[in-house]
């Protein structure tokens, strides 16, 4: 997935809700923790004394704001009427404190509502440092209403109302807290968010907001509020940072193993909720779950919003996992005339990772794909990792995994691959990941034609009416501007039962520089799809090119496409009929091979020429559905007879 730059304010995806952070310093003032009655005076008194200064966005006339109650600085849109305006002595109930990472602060809510569904009672106040205030204090803040882009604005999300620079007082404690807003599958819309407004380049932010027909819209008026959720399904596992997504509408596109399936752009899942904690680890830790697990009881607390993953309840109470059971596929063994060719991404692999990892890996290829005849790998990195130092070999990568694959009881396979240029192929830097075949000579052979390296391309050859490779390992048009800082296709040419067949392995360009399904432009925009569409016109003509010497080739194309089933770039590699993806040969509820913020979908295929019949289609759930993964990808196999 692609890289994010880390904010500087917020507890983001490498961030473990359960552990303090270093912060990151920046230009804003420290809180000012009270608890005098008499603070307004105090700060009207250093106003006029020049001893504080106003922020240069702020009005200095702070009057017109003096009386402002939280629905009044929240507005009925996403954007708050007195953004940037000072206001005085705003009052509410702390329903949560957040005192890790580099976003501390509390929220607080108006025990008072107003008459307006739209209009939030809840708000985060940033403190910058640790907050002396507690759940149940009743206070009044004073500072600056801001608007917080998670991430930059640039990154295309939606902002957070917020209080900063506050000076608070502490009225009284142990109040009793509002009651929390129940979302369920009655209270959640279907419809997950407006179109934007065309004059405002698709953006939603200033338009109405109607929570009674959007779950964005749902979301955003209860930004900052205390909700809840009761006996939600899991149908994102917990990751390394402390998280779980859970739907709060259980008949939304369910998959067979308990998640919820991403199956059309207009089918976002609306019922998809994050879930963080606010609890400390030596008190409570995380709950560890997989897909389908069920967090039972109640899980309670305010509703943020961060850069990864949008709407969060960060829970100040937490339900206990139930457990679903789940457990990991295992596919049946080829016959003696099937070929089993299978693609798995290994998730930047390179010989410093724990040899469990390896291990893990290893039983995946044997055991639950029943060593495959020959097996695709995606994102196996240099012989030093991320280290940036020129590196390009990885030969110590693929032999210390085919030496775990040993160990687990599978066969010594053959591997084949082109080492990149240095640098130019994109993922870490530094790790040079590119793709290797890896093959069982004791059923395949491969046919080895020299030549082939990082610049020099690949062509189709022909001989009596029968397709060959120019070089074999070969890369598809590696100078193409398609595959500039990606990687590009490695094909190989294999003999099965004396039958030729082409093997195209793939990693197309990854999401980076899209705009998440939360964002504050709807429809989102999706600028990486134009590149992939690029690199599937590309694949997609050279297997042409192939069948146009040879109409029966046997070809199969496959790896981390990196775009779903019904994208541009995903419809465009079966152009012409060349190819059939076989994800769609699955019922829509089993097309996924990999779980993100909530939606189960399809980043990796396998597709096979019409040469190759009715194939036998397997995508193995072994790591994405899994809290404990050996790589966030499910590898998949084929089975065909050529």
């Amino acid at each position: 997935m692609p890289y994010k730059e880390i904010d500087a304010r917020r507890p983001l995806r490498r961030t473990c809700a359960q552990r303090p952070l270093p912060v990151k310093t920046f230009a804003l003032t420290e809180a000012t923790l009270t608890t005098p009655r008499s603070i307004g005076a105090i700060v009207t008194a250093a106003l006029a004394a020049g001893l504080i200064a106003m922020p240069q966005s702020a009005t200095a006339d702070t009057s017109a704001a003096d009386g402002v109650r939280v629905h009044d600085l929240q507005g009925a849109t996403r954007l708050s009427p007195l953004a940037g305006q000072a206001v005085t002595a705003v009052p509410g109930i702390v329903t949560g404190v957040r005192a890790y990472g580099s976003s501390k602060g509390f929220w607080m809510q108006d025990p008072t509502p107003d008459a307006d569904p739209a209009t939030s009672e809840g708000v985060f106040v940033f403190t910058s440092s640790n907050p002396t205030v507690a759940v149940g204090d009743s206070v009044t803040v004073s500072g600056t209403v801001s608007e917080y882009y998670p991430g930059g604005k640039a990154a295309g999300d939606q902002s957070v109302t917020e209080i900063t620079k506050p000076v608070v007082t502490v009225v009284s404690s142990g109040n009793a807290l509002p009651a929390p807003v129940v979302l369920n599958s009655t209270a959640v819309p279907a419809a997950y968010a407006p179109a934007g407004d065309p004059a405002a380049g698709n953006s939603i932010e200033a338009l109405p907001l109607r929570p009674a027909a959007y779950a964005l819209d749902l979301y955003e008026s209860l930004e900052g509020m205390n909700v809840q959720v009761a006996d939600a399904r899991v149908v994102g596992a917990t990751d390394p940072y402390s998280e779980l997504w859970v739907t709060v509408r259980p008949q939304e596109n369910p998959t067979p193993r308990g998640g919820t399936v991403y199956g059309s752009y207009a089918n976002q899942n609306s019922g998809r909720l994050q879930i963080q904690s606010l609890i400390p680890t030596a008190q409570q830790p995380f709950p560890s779950a997989n897909v389908g697990d069920v967090l039972t009881g109640t899980t309670e607390g305010p509703l943020d919003f961060n850069q990864f993953g949008g709407y969060t309840l960060t829970a100040r109470a937490i339900g206990t996992v139930a457990s679903h059971g789940l457990q990991p596929e295992t596919t049946r063994k080829q016959r003696k005339d099937e070929l089993a060719v299978a693609t798995y991404n290994v998730e930047n692999l390179d010989p410093s990772d724990p040899q469990t990892k390896f291990d893990r890996l290893a039983v995946g290829v044997v055991t639950h794909l029943a060593s495959p005849d020959i097996v695709a790998l995606e994102e196996i990195q240099d012989n030093n990792g991320a280290v940036n130092d020129g590196t390009v070999a990885a030969d110590q990568t693929v032999n210390k995994f085919i030496d775990a694959i040993v160990a687990a009881g599978g066969p010594r396979y053959q591997w084949r691959s082109i080492d990149p240029t240095n640098g130019t192929d994109g993922g870490e830097p530094g790790g040079n990941i590119r793709q290797a075949f890896l093959f069982n000579p004791a059923r395949v052979a491969f046919t080895d034609r020299a030549g082939g390296d990082a610049t020099t391309p690949v062509w189709v050859t022909g001989n009596h009416g029968k397709a060959a490779l120019s070089v074999s390992p070969g890369r598809i048009a590696p100078g193409d501007s398609a595959w500039a800082d990606s990687r590009k296709p490695l094909a190989g040419e294999f003999t099965f039962r004396g039958k030729p067949v082409i093997v195209i392995a793939n990693h197309f360009a990854s999401k980076g520089g899209d705009s998440p399904l939360t964002s504050r432009v709807q429809p989102v925009v999706r600028s990486s799809e134009t590149k992939r569409l690029q690199q599937s016109v590309q694949v997609n003509t050279f297997v042409r090119q192939i069948q146009a010497v040879q109409k029966d080739a046997r070809v199969v194309v496959l790896g981390d496409i990196n775009d779903y089933e019904f994208s541009a770039a995903g419809l465009r590699l079966t152009e012409g009929r060349a190819l059939k993806d076989l994800v769609l040969s699955l019922r829509p509820s089993e097309r996924y091979s990999y779980v993100f913020q909530g939606n189960s979908q399809v980043l990796d295929h396998i597709l096979v020429s019409p040469s190759l019949g009715s194939p036998d289609y397997d995508v193995v759930h072994i790591n994405a559905e899994f809290a404990d993964q050996a790589s966030d990808h499910d590898p998949q196999v084929v089975r065909v007879r050529p």
